[in-house]
Parts: C-alpha cells; structure tokens; sequence
C-alpha cells in the first residue's frame, strides 16, 4: 500500500509513516521538514518532498511528484496540523490565517491533487485529521476550531461525494503526546497530569481504516484518552 502522509516527518504523521512501513506499505511523506530516518522504510530510507501546505501549488507540486515516482497511490491521510492560540483580537491575523490554510486548505488541496490516482486504486483510501475541537469550540481557540469544524465538514460532504469510489474516514482525535504542544504559553499546553494518547495508538486506528475492505468504511473514528476534557 502506498500512503501519502502530510505532516509525516513528525507526531501522528511520523507514527502512520512507522505503521504503514512496519506493516509492509511504503510511506510518502510531506512535510516542511524533513523525516528521520526512523520514520521511514527498514533500510532508513522513505520517499519524502518538503512543502508548505499553506502554499497550494507547492503542495500541489509534492503531491504528483511523489505519487507519480511511486507509481500511483493507494491512500491519503492528511495529519498535518499546525495551531496559534490566544484571544482572537491577540492573534496576529497572518498567524490566524495560516492555522486555516494549513489545517483546512491545505487538507483540501492535498486531497483534491491526490483524487485521479486514487481513482484508479483498487481500493483507495482517504482518512482526514480533524479533532474533538472541530466538534467543541473553546475560548482562545478560533483559529484552530474554525479550521478544524471546516476540516469535519468538508470530509463528511467528501465522504458524500465519492460514495461508492473512494473510501472516506474522518479521524477526531483528542490530546496526544507529540510536540504539538511545544513552544505554546503555559496555560496553553497540557497540566502536568494530563492524560495523553501515545500517537502510534492513534496511528493503529488509523491503519485499521485503510484496511477495510472495499465497500466497508469507517466514516468517522474518535481515539482520545479516556479522560479527554473536549470530549464529548
């Protein structure tokens, strides 16, 4: 299988890149960096392309590159995500604006270059990253809600679109231990007692949806810790 990843040199996409790797598929990678070796294939190597998601022909560019090298796609899992907390009035507007387009446009940009070879997959496969606060909104947070409630709409009116030809899962995950949090003012990153998925954890959910078979779905899979505060 080979899977497209945003976001692939890092947290949740790093643990899908290992978890398609370990389970024999070959990895893709997009990223503004680039992947560890660990993140990759069994000799240390895995097909990678540096891109800005907020770019669109940049992103546009990495995506047929990447798919034509590797003969086609198979799936896409659009984990890229990025975040600018504080008071919407505080928040400088390109920093606002860039959460949307990489979160929202970005994932709509990948998917939509990714379409005609995942058309002519036997089985191809798209699974969104949203959040549990793209179905909660909270203070503080506008950037990353407005994106990721468009990130849940946008995948269920996809999901509605390629009924019966591509299969499409939406992926709402809750908190998890990655350097998502990093650099963020203290109130803005987990207490110290906070429970965290592992994202490999996360990472199985999501090889378990592209491993169903054609005309089986997983539409929509919420993995977050038992004691998630945004959910439900």
């Amino acid at each position: 299988m080979k899977v497209l990843i945003t976001g692939g040199a890092s947290g949740l996409g790093a643990a899908v890149a290992r978890r398609i790797a370990a389970d024999g598929g070959r990895p893709l990678i997009i990223d503004r960096h680039p992947p560890k070796a660990e993140n990759g294939a069994a000799d240390g190597g895995v097909a990678h392309m540096q891109a800005d998601l907020a770019d669109r022909r940049c992103a546009e560019r990495a995506v047929h590159c990447l798919a034509r090298d590797a003969g086609g796609l198979d799936a896409v899992v659009t984990a890229a995500g990025i975040d600018s907390c504080g008071r919407l009035a505080d928040v400088p507007a390109e920093d606002w604006e860039r959460v949307v387009q990489v979160n929202l446009l970005g994932t709509a940009t990948v998917v939509r270059a990714a379409l005609p070879y995942l058309e002519h997959a036997p089985n191809g496969r798209i699974v969104t990253c949203a959040s549990t606060l793209g179905l909660r909104a909270l203070s503080d947070a506008t950037a990353y809600c407005a994106s990721k409630f468009g990130v849940v709409g946008f995948t269920r009116a996809l999901a509605a679109e390629l009924a019966g030809h591509i299969g499409v899962t939406m992926l709402v995950p809750g908190g998890m231990d990655t350097a998502f949090f990093d650099g963020r003012d203290e109130k803005y990153r987990p207490g110290p007692g906070a429970q965290l998925n592992a994202p490999g954890d996360v990472a199985a959910a999501v090889a378990f949806a592209l491993a169903q078979p054609r005309g089986c779905e997983v539409r929509e899979l919420v993995v977050c810790p038992s004691s998630e505060p945004s959910w439900p």
